[in-house]
């Protein structure tokens, strides 16, 4: 999906999102969704390894 956009369509998210939130707030939701990504990564790192904890448990 995100292969289909490409430049000029980056962009005019990009200009729409400066409209809706303003220039002030744009470092505080970058750094919000900055940190919900890290989050969300950390914890799917965090069930594949339960995952495979279970699996080396099974096999024994």
């Amino acid at each position: 999906m995100l292969n289909s956009i490409g430049i000029p369509g980056l962009i005019i998210i990009l200009v729409i999102i400066l409209i809706i939130f303003g220039p002030s707030k744009l470092p505080k939701l970058g750094r919000s969704i900055g940190e919900s990504l890290k989050n969300f990564k950390d914890s799917t790192k965090d069930v594949i390894i339960d995952e495979e904890d279970e699996k080396k448990e099974q096999k024994q």
